[in-house]
């Protein structure tokens, strides 16, 4: 579902979608070209369901093997899903995720750009990819460093994976605008539209720094529950 699509009744996901709406307009864009991913990472499937009966479709998670558990049975009940992959991916788990995602948002080393050139050449997926940029240069998080990116971007073209942007996830507790700006300047450098950022505490700062996907998870689902180890 796109920001433009809205709901009939007056629920979180109709305020999120209002406010990617206002945000939008604020910044003269259409609405229609954001899309809002709604986390449902370590949601089970009688929290995905009002969403899904709402008409949204467009869903993220962060483990491949939780969704692989989750979603088979709600896409048999709901056609139209489309899966997004927010989370870290091990290079082991590509062919697993590339069957089961419409698109990874968290491409970003050399061994995973191989790891699913070989996966979608085995399978005949070709989901979406968006590199992931470690734009505040944080050694907890994944990603490339702002230096890798043209290289990385130049192997993944070279393995004929289907990069659409560039993914990225603020530091958290500062203002976000400035690395939403920079994620944007270097996708204009590369030649890329794609820019999946924002989240549910800022994504229409992002809407109005150009970003075309968000991923919104409290703000529809509430306070995240805590995954088992």
């Amino acid at each position: 579902m796109t920001a433009a699509t809205r709901p009939p009744a007056a629920t979180p996901l109709t305020a999120v979608i209002d406010g990617i709406a206002q945000a939008a307009r604020l910044a003269s864009r259409d609405p229609a070209d954001v899309t809002l991913i709604a986390v449902s990472k370590t949601q089970e499937a009688e929290a995905i369901r009002p969403l899904l009966d709402a008409g949204h479709r467009v869903f993220g998670e962060n483990r491949v093997q939780e969704a692989a558990a989750k979603w088979p049975a709600l896409r048999d009940a709901y056609a139209d899903v489309a899966l997004h992959l927010i989370g870290q991916l091990q290079s082991n788990k590509a062919e697993d995720a590339v069957a089961l995602f419409d698109a990874i948002h968290t491409v970003d080393r050399p061994s995973l750009v191989d790891a699913l050139a070989a996966a979608m050449a085995k399978t005949g997926r070709r989901p979406d990819c968006f590199v992931q940029v470690n734009i505040g240069a944080e050694d907890q998080k994944g990603g490339c460093a702002i230096a890798d990116l043209p290289a990385l971007l130049e192997r993944a073209r070279a393995a004929g994976l289907p990069v659409v942007g560039l993914m990225c996830l603020p530091p958290a507790d500062v203002e976000p605008a400035p690395y939403f700006a920079l994620l944007a300047k270097l996708a204009r450098e590369e030649g890329l539209s794609g820019l999946s950022m924002g989240m549910s505490g800022d994504y229409a700062t992002a809407v109005t720094l150009g970003a075309t996907h968000v991923r919104v998870g409290s703000a529809l689902f509430g306070a995240r529950k805590a995954m088992a180890a």
